[in-house]
């Protein structure tokens, strides 16, 4: 079968996805009229906050490398011969097929209004666009968004990320007119001012002419006026159907490409998806909506019986910071209806619901500020589910220790749909975790679920924890036998009693004598609180065998000794030190991939004279033995680059001795760039920064390892001090909240509210908890020593590096063969009792 696709955006990938997951062979050729494949439009406003067009692309490496798959960019489809069954493209090739698919999306609507067209008016939908609003910015101190819709707001975002003075223009009364009522409204024109955009609602612009202090001039009905150097137009789209028109298809009584429930056109071998699709006259213009219309398309083209009934309009978003949903029918237009509301003017919450007339169904509801109950009362209006007896109480904040009442996910059908974007059922969910899939992190690898707008994950977390329950699986935190918690309340009981030994934990919280599961994980505690030194005679059977020897223990039994080189950063005397100290104990060199060298083949007894040479040369311990800080990379940024705009070694030495030492429950990886060519792959580490032209922009959870996962954008245009706070919140909240030997990344995915939780607790400090958290940090820094120069100074510690508990001597019979062929035998002369080995 040959099937040819109009449009590569979103949907038009999630079509392809869909046919591979059918199994059906075919030749797809893709006609794409951008310069790039598919990325993501939802989070566009992120590309000025950092996010570059790479990272936005949806399209997995060697997608387009498979037999039978054909992508052709910068290929618009000019025309449609159903007869012939041919696409005639922009370079004049025509291509033939047996099945058509079109996915041409929408266009922006620009109002009709004399000065539309003027230098530096954009548009808001691709990233040509977005690269054409940037230069602007860069020369522009205010910006106007005509349109207060989702859009539109989302762009105000992005023009306020440029630092722009910035004003959003809306004809209705009210922002979100649509998916909001009066009051959810006025909340919302409440939290988008509070952050200094300017909300102009009741606007009808006329005209765009020359300003007086600024580029452009809007003048509006009611004789007002406002000037701004760039307009953005983001009032609203129009499905792209003029190839269907022209092509004779059968179009939607207000546009679009009319389909019935198979998206089949007019013509049975033409399908329409997405945007540009009319059902039953209505435009879908949400993203999940489309993913279904694909997933249609290809079961349909597989001969698989699937339909599309419409979608539900439902959603929610954080806009510009603030929460925002809207289930059903908000304006309480059904006969009948009534509605509760619930306002805080103080908190700036608004939440409404608005139920049948028999008041025992949900019929719709309204969130702004807190959307926390989003899932659940989705769910509830969607499946039908009875209501309590006292409805309101649902949005209610509780009160005298009563808790809200519960609708709970048991009452929901395993057909309820509880990840629209990857149309993942509850019974799916519920199938992955009797297979074993007990984090949200393995529910997500194994359904998908979450891994696109990540707003079902609250409601994927509670499937899962139910259906836990309810095949016997023990939901507890225990660590372990021993103790009947979990390491972040442990984190917290030492914190908060002041506990410092192993002893006075086991007595007062634990039981038995502890295991190798405790044991490490209190004596990383211990660290993260009070950073006493881990081989203190009370500490040091704690430790696993890399920190009671603080080295990485070899597959030959012998150890890596990693100093310290901040940033990748040494001196010439530096390098010839260690150099020095590789050849006289014959060890072998590396640089590893945190720019550090590494030497390997020490023996136990050496290391602390090893380690006093390195000392006495300048160096500390590089913790390459501990979950703690490991190292922060960085590329040579403005001091070197033609291309850097920030000091990147600078930072980067600066971070690294801040957080030297930093006992976590996993290691921790930083990376600092100079410039957005990202040298130092900042954005693969747990902790990245790059530089900008307006600051530094942070990065958290990434990890390059087993699992790579993208770090995402916590903050932007930061200053240094700014930066350093926030890194401060990030490590302590991690410290304080992980599992025992979870990595940032993992942390992140089972983190309940995903990044917008994050956000709120470390940015916005939602939980009042930041000067807190700043003070511990600093409480660390200030009490770091190096574990090694400790160790060497005191004779009872170095005892532990005797190879013999009863003689400093080693074995003069018993000798290592070297591997490496660098690294040559030792000669009988070399082979003194000063420095033989034993096995």
């Amino acid at each position: 079968m040959k099937i040819v696709l109009i449009g590569h955006g979103m949907v038009g990938h999630k079509f392809l996805e869909s046919l591979e997951a059918c199994g059906l062979q075919a030749h797809v050729t893709v006609l794409c009229e951008e310069p790039r494949p598919a990325y993501d439009r939802v989070h566009l406003s992120e590309f000025f906050a950092g996010r570059s067009a790479d990272d936005l692309s949806l399209v997995a490496p060697g997608f387009f490398d498979r037999p039978g798959r054909v992508l052709r960019l910068n290929e618009r489809a000019v025309a449609i011969d159903r007869a012939a069954r041919t696409v005639t493209g922009s370079s004049g090739e025509v291509f033939p097929y047996d099945k058509l698919v079109l996915a041409t999306g929408s266009a922006p609507f620009v109002p009709a209004m004399e000065g539309s067209d003027r230098p530096d008016c954009f548009v808001y939908r691709t990233i040509e666009d977005l690269e054409a609003m940037q230069a602007a910015g860069r020369r522009s101190r205010s910006g106007v968004v005509i349109g207060g819709g989702l859009l539109g707001l989302e762009c105000g975002k992005a023009l306020r990320d440029m630092q722009l003075q910035t004003h959003v223009v809306e004809f209705a009364p009210r922002l979100m007119a649509l998916q909001v009522d009066e009051g959810g409204g006025r909340m919302l024109r409440s939290h988008i001012e509070a952050l200094g955009v300017s909300v102009h609602a009741q606007k009808h612009t006329l005209r765009i002419v020359d300003g007086h202090e600024a580029r452009h001039r809007l003048e509006f009905a009611d004789g007002s006026h406002l000037e701004t150097d760039m307009v953005v137009f983001s009032a609203g789209i129009r499905p792209r159907d003029a190839l269907a028109r022209e092509a004779g298809l059968a179009l939607g009584p207000r546009g679009g490409i009319a389909v019935d429930e198979q998206v089949r056109t007019s013509d049975p071998d033409i399908l329409a998806i997405g945007e540009c699709a009319a059902y039953e006259g209505m435009v879908y213009g949400l993203v999940a909506p489309g993913y279904d219309m694909a997933r249609t398309a290809a079961a349909q083209l597989a001969g698989k019986d699937q339909r599309f009934r419409g979608a539900d309009m439902s959603t929610k978003l954080k806009l510009m910071g603030v929460d925002v949903a809207s289930i059903g029918e908000v304006h309480g237009r059904t006969e009948g209806a009534r509605a509760f509301q619930f306002s805080d003017e103080r908190k700036q919450v608004y939440k409404k619901i608005v139920v049948s007339a028999c008041g025992k169904k949900l019929v719709g509801a309204v969130m702004v500020g807190d959307a926390a109950e989003y899932g659940t009362l989705l769910q509830t209006m969607l499946n039908g589910l009875d209501l309590p007896v006292a409805p309101e109480a649902l949005i209610l904040p509780a009160s005298d220790g009563q808790a809200r009442p519960a609708l709970g996910v048991d009452a929901l059908p395993d057909a309820a749909q509880i990840c629209s974007c990857n149309d993942v059922s509850k019974g799916a969910l519920c199938a992955a975790v009797r297979d074993g899939a007990t984090t949200v992190a393995a529910l997500k690898a194994c359904t998908r679920a979450g891994t696109a707008c990540g707003g079902c994950v609250p409601l994927v977390t509670q499937v899962m924890k139910a259906e836990m329950k309810k095949n016997g699986v023990a939901v507890n935190n225990h660590l372990c036998e021993h103790f009947a918690h979990s390491r972040q309340e442990l984190f917290h009981l030492v914190k908060v009693e002041g506990i410092r030994s192993f002893d006075d934990l086991l007595a007062r919280h634990g039981k038995g004598r502890g295991c190798d599961i405790c044991k490490p994980v209190a004596a990383s505690i211990f660290a993260s609180c009070w950073n006493d030194f881990v081989l203190a005679r009370d500490r040091a059977a704690l430790q696993d065998s890399n920190d009671y020897f603080l080295g990485n223990i070899q597959k030959d039994g012998t150890y890596s000794v990693v100093p310290r080189m901040p940033a990748g950063e040494v001196t010439p005397d530096g390098l010839m030190a260690v150099a020095m100290v590789a050849k006289k104990y014959g060890l072998y060199t590396k640089i590893t991939g945190g720019q550090r060298v590494d030497l390997f083949g020490a023996r136990l007894e050496q290391l602390p004279a090893i380690w006093e040479e390195l000392i006495a040369a300048g160096f500390e311990s590089g913790h390459a033995y501990g979950k703690s800080l490991r190292t922060v990379k960085s590329c040579v940024g403005s001091t070197w680059c033609r291309y850097g705009v920030g000091d990147s070694v600078g930072l980067a030495i600066e971070l690294e001795n801040r957080y030297k030492g930093l006992r976590a429950p996993h290691k921790i990886k930083f990376g600092v760039s100079g410039c957005t060519r990202e040298c130092a792959e900042a954005q693969g580490k747990d902790v990245g920064v790059i530089a900008t032209e307006r600051g530094w922009n942070l990065y958290v959870c990434g990890n390059g390892g087993m699992k790579p996962r993208h770090a995402e954008l916590l903050a932007a245009d930061l200053s240094k001090e700014r930066l350093v706070a926030l890194i401060d919140r990030f490590l302590m909240f991690y410290v304080r909240t992980a599992d025992r030997l979870q990595r940032t990344s993992v942390w992140r995915e089972n983190l309940e509210g995903g990044l917008d939780y994050l956000k709120a607790v470390v940015v916005d400090d939602s939980l009042g908890l930041g000067a807190e958290l700043e003070a511990d940090m600093q409480q660390l820094v200030d009490s770091y020593a190096c574990e090694w120069k400790a160790a060497v100074e005191d004779p009872e510690t170095r005892k532990r590096f005797r190879p013999f508990v009863n003689t400093d001597r080693p074995d003069p019979l018993v000798m290592f063969v070297p591997e490496r062929r660098q690294i040559r035998p030792a000669t009988a002369q070399e082979r003194s009792p000063e420095t033989e080995t034993t096995a």
